[in-house]
Parts: structure tokens; C-alpha cells; sequence
């Protein structure tokens, strides 16, 4: 063999042999992550203020940890009607690491618009919180064949201790209407949504959960996550103890989770007899389906907005106690 063709096949063995180790499979990104170059137009980001919160057992051994959040308020001093907004997960490390808002703008100036305040957690594992992470699901792909077996169960657990300790936090805030609280989140997020609104909370009114899931990846998997069926049966689970309305929200071309699997999860849901609308909105032409919340409003904002009209999130002002 010749010194080329040696190198070649040498090369090529190599590229193989990387290409067979198994990989780890995460969700979405937050904000603070490569995003589409067609999300919504440019606009400048809001001022917002950093806050800190403690998340009981979110640290290293089940310590309390101090999450940092960021809080966007309108104009006025309030009481504003809240929203939580739950930011997904990259699936590179670095990009979690370097997370910096977890709400995107396209969200903040909806919600601002309608004279709500964002609180924007930013969870431990993920930016300036740090700590573990918690949220690791553990999904893995070998040549796109799911090899593992994740746990659904225990990344939403560790996720709604940052939802529940937002909430409590909010009780302390005097520009916070408590008794109007809305979860809002994006695939990791989205599933933190559904799991914190199946456990009765003060003033929380309902849930949008934006391509809620685990365990996709759109290169080693396109459209077919790690284990759905897992997902059916804890969404079914959820369903069965939720007794707010809630919005969920899937495009046709999820790069994740692909058409099938979020239908299932919400049939499952439903079952539970509470006020649910499931909406399939049409494939996005940039193929970020997954990323819909983040695009600009007029693809997403008409299901939100007839949601709204349908359950107590008032507009500021028009509730107060």
C-alpha cells in the first residue's frame, strides 16, 4: 500500500470510529445560545434587573443555591400580572455554561406590550447560577439509535424547583400581582411548565408550554427523540393531578421531536380532564420549528392571545387588590 492510500484509509478509519461513539442528546437552547438568523427582527433587548433567588436542594448535595434571574418590569409602579418564563437547554455544554438571558426577545416585548412583568429564571447547571446539572436527563444516541434509557422524571423535578422557588419569590416583590402568575416555557422549559402546573401553586392561572420535551437532537436524531413513549406516560401522569388551563404549542417541523410524538404527549395529558388546547402550528420555512417561541410574534402570538382571552391574566391595571 502506498504511503497516500495508507493515509487515506487511515483517515477514514478514524472518522468512523468517532463518528460510532455514542453522544449525549440535549434540548433547546435559551436565548443566550446560537439562535436562527430568521427569529423575529432585531429590536433591542429591555432593560431588565438581575435578582437572586435560593433554590432549596438545587446545589451540590441537595444545598440551597442562589439562582440568578432577571426581571422585566413596564413602566409604572404595578402591581403587573407575572409571567415565569422557563428558558430551554442547549445541548452543547459551553453554550450552557455561557447562558445569559433565558427569555428571548421576541417574548419580552409581547408580554411588556401587554403591561406584564417577566421574571426569567436562569436555572442551576446553566450561566451565572452554576452549580450541577440537575436537568441532565441522561439521553444518549449511537449512530441515531436512542442507547439509554433518560430520566424524564427526575430533569423536570430538578427544573420546577427553580419554577416553584420564582413563584415564592414573587409573594416578597410589592410590584407583583400574586394572584396572576403565568408559566411560560421553551422545550426543557416548556416541560418544567407542565410539571410545576400539575402541582397546585397560589395565583398560579395557567401555563404556554412552547415545544415542551427531552432528549431530541436535530443531528443525531432529526425529529425522533430519545424514548417518547416515557414522555407519554409522565405528560398522562401531570395530566391526571392539573387542574389550571394550559396552551401547548408544537410546530409541524420540530426538529426534536418530529410531528408524532408532541400529539401523543398531549392526548395523554388531556386525559386528565383539564382545560388543555393543543395547536400544530404550520412547519416554519427556516426549519427552526423547535425554536417557534423565539420567531417573530405574528407566528405564534394569535394562539397565545386567544388563550389569554380565555382564562385571569389580566392586562395591568385591570386587576387590583
Amino acid at each position: 500500500m502506498s504511503p497516500a492510500s495508507f493515509l487515506r484509509a487511515a483517515l477514514a478509519f478514524a472518522c468512523s470510529a468517532v463518528l460510532a461513539l455514542p453522544t449525549l442528546a440535549q434540548d433547546s437552547e435559551g436565548e443566550g445560545a446560537a439562535a436562527s438568523a430568521a427569529t423575529a427582527p432585531a429590536q433591542p433587548m429591555p432593560a431588565g434587573e438581575t435578582v437572586a433567588i435560593s433554590v432549596r436542594h438545587g446545589g451540590v448535595f441537595g444545598s440551597t443555591i442562589t439562582m440568578t434571574a432577571q426581571v422585566f418590569r413596564p413602566a409604572g409602579e404595578g402591581p403587573f400580572p407575572v409571567v415565569v418564563f422557563s428558558h430551554g437547554r442547549a445541548p452543547d455544554a459551553v453554550d450552557r455554561l455561557h447562558l445569559k438571558v433565558g427569555v428571548s426577545r421576541a417574548q419580552l416585548h409581547y408580554w411588556l406590550a401587554r403591561g406584564n412583568a417577566v421574571v426569567s429564571p436562569i436555572r442551576p447547571g446553566y450561566g451565572a447560577t452554576g452549580g450541577p446539572d440537575g436537568e441532565n436527563n441522561g439521553a444518549h444516541f449511537n449512530l441515531g439509535r436512542c442507547t439509554t434509557t433518560p430520566d424524564y422524571r427526575r430533569a423536570a423535578n430538578a427544573a420546577v424547583r427553580s419554577v416553584d422557588a420564582t413563584v415564592a419569590w414573587l409573594h416578597t416583590q410589592p410590584w407583583a400581582d400574586v394572584h396572576h402568575v403565568l408559566l411560560v416555557g421553551q422545550s426543557m422549559g416548556g416541560l418544567a411548565s407542565v410539571a410545576a402546573g400539575a402541582r397546585p401553586a397560589e395565583g398560579v392561572v395557567g401555563y404556554i408550554n412552547f415545544a415542551g420535551g427531552g432528549g431530541g437532537s436535530p443531528t443525531l436524531s432529526p425529529g425522533h427523540s430519545c424514548d417518547p413513549d416515557q414522555l407519554t406516560s409522565l405528560y398522562g401522569e401531570f395530566g391526571r393531578s392539573t387542574t389550571v388551563p394550559s396552551l401547548w404549542v408544537y410546530a409541524m417541523n420540530d426538529q426534536y421531536f418530529g410531528p408524532d410524538a408532541p400529539v401523543a404527549w398531549h392526548e395523554s395529558f388531556a386525559r386528565g380532564g383539564s382545560r388543555t388546547t393543543f395547536v400544530h402550528a404550520p412547519a416554519l420555512a427556516d426549519g427552526d420549528g423547535h425554536g417557534l417561541s423565539r420567531h417573530s410574534r405574528h407566528l405564534w402570538a394569535p394562539y397565545v392571545d386567544s388563550f389569554l382571552a380565555t382564562i385571569d391574566f389580566p392586562v395591568a391595571g385591570a386587576a387590583r387588590h
